[in-house]
């Protein structure tokens, strides 16, 4: 079979068509191409933004409760006059009023200046200093008892964190009970001494 000018130039045109078809289709799957890895691009960055955003949000809770525990936890703290300042004078009346309920035949006591604790062994207070206040009491009791009932009652009815290292007694010989008042020589039948201190906090942003 024979072509003419004729036929080669009719298919000139066609093979032309048909090439600039596959280039255009070239183009167009490369240009889809392109664009779903865009669009992959964009996704992937997207949903690691959600995600942070996400995270970042269960922070803000967490931190909120943290804080809501925080606050909670250091009001708490406050009301029982353990953190802040020296509160002598509240102990003090706490005293009284234990020595008012008649917890112990007679008991004294002396408070030392407020000074730096260092507890041992040693603890990370935070953003706190730690005071203590030295506190010794001497007691004349009927009985054991009467020792546990006060440092229970000095617990419950006054606040602050006072902590007893401990205590000595012994029983009240007869040559004590001949100097000491009628009363007394009937009813003290152990002498005691007692050592601890009150600890309070100080909070070293608060403002003095």
């Amino acid at each position: 079979m024979k072509f003419s000018n004729a036929d080669f130039r009719m298919m000139r045109w066609n093979i032309a068509a048909i090439s600039a078809s596959v280039v255009l289709s070239g183009l167009v799957l490369y240009g889809s191409q392109e664009y779903a890895d865009h669009a992959q691009k964009d996704f992937r960055t997207a949903q690691n933004q959600m995600n942070d955003a996400r995270n970042r949000l269960n922070m803000a809770h967490q931190d909120s409760e943290n804080m809501a525990a925080y606050s909670k936890g250091y009001s708490a703290l406050e009301n029982r006059r353990i953190i802040g300042d020296d509160h002598r004078l509240d102990w003090m009346e706490g005293l009284d009023k234990l020595r008012q309920q008649n917890l112990a035949i007679d008991f004294r006591y002396s408070i030392a200046p407020q000074k730096n604790y260092a507890p041992q062994p040693a603890i990370d207070s935070g953003n706190f200093d730690i005071h203590y206040s030295e506190m010794k009491l001497q007691f004349e009791l009927l009985h054991e008892g009467q020792l546990l009932n006060f440092f229970n009652a000095l617990r419950n009815q006054i606040k602050g964190q006072y902590q007893l290292e401990g205590c000595t007694m012994q029983r009240a010989s007869a040559a004590d009970d001949s100097d000491a008042d009628d009363t007394a020589s009937t009813t003290t039948h152990i002498r005691a001494e007692c050592s601890g201190g009150w600890i309070t906090l100080k909070n070293r942003n608060a403002q003095s």
